[in-house]
């Protein structure tokens, strides 16, 4: 019945959006329009995809109200070094959510946003001793 899920993230700024994404390894895969000003840009980094959607067009285009900002959805991306990747895209200008700590005895995470607020985990499974 369904397939190929995807989340789509809204945006006042979808360049912006598109080059952050694009610069945690993500590869775009789709824009509307091709050329010019885009109101809508999809990304793939290891079979996962976001979408990343205008404001205005959703607004316009489907009828619905979106929030452009805010924590209204979480970006997981798993890592080999969660404090290494944490440095990296604080250092980029990325802000400092929570820093690296342990969870469960077997995590290690991290939170970031990217440039709309949308909160980033950056985890990584700790190995365990033996």
């Amino acid at each position: 019945m369904f397939r190929t899920p995807q989340v789509i993230l809204f945006s006042e700024n979808i360049p912006r959006a598109a080059e952050f994404y694009a610069g945690l390894g993500f590869t775009e895969t789709f824009r509307v329009p091709t050329e010019g000003e885009p109101i809508h840009v999809d990304l793939t980094l290891d079979g996962y995809k976001i979408g990343i959607a205008s404001v205005a067009s959703t607004r316009d285009d489907h009828g619905l109200d979106p929030v452009p900002d805010g924590q209204r959805a979480a970006v997981i991306l798993w890592t080999d070094d969660t404090t290494a990747a944490y440095a990296h895209l604080t250092a980029q200008g990325a802000p400092a959510l929570v820093a690296p700590h342990t969870w469960l005895d077997r995590l290690l995470i991290a939170w970031t946003a990217d440039p709309d607020g949308n909160p980033i985990q950056i985890v990584q499974h700790l190995r365990r001793p033996g």
